[in-house]
């Protein structure tokens, strides 16, 4: 992982841009991290997606209401979990098709 100063960000903006597609980059202020610069490639495999796209109102209701109804089945016997491994394997399956429709 790359280490920038915020004043060579800055100066260098279109080197640090570069750099930040190739690999993520830590900012310094005074010799200390104070952010990171990840590309738009690398930010869709993460949760940041869903931190940046407006969600309609209700969304997070919504979202407990599936959670809370998941949990009750798995208590329930009515159905498994998933492990991480896979549970993120079909998430970057269903991305990818995503970016490719909209490519």
């Amino acid at each position: 992982m790359k280490v920038m100063t915020a004043r060579d960000a800055k100066n260098h903006f279109g080197e640090f841009l570069d750099s930040a597609r190739r690999e993520p980059v830590v900012v310094t202020k005074n010799d200390r991290p104070v952010g990171i610069m990840i590309s738009l490639e690398d930010a869709k495999d993460t949760l940041f997606a869903d931190f940046l796209m407006e969600q309609e109102p209700g969304y997070g209701d919504w979202l407990f209401g599936k959670v809370t109804k998941t949990m009750g089945r798995v208590a329930e016997g009515a159905t498994g979990l998933t492990e991480h491994s896979d549970a993120m394997a079909a998430m970057k399956g269903r991305l990818r098709t995503r970016v490719a429709k909209s490519a």
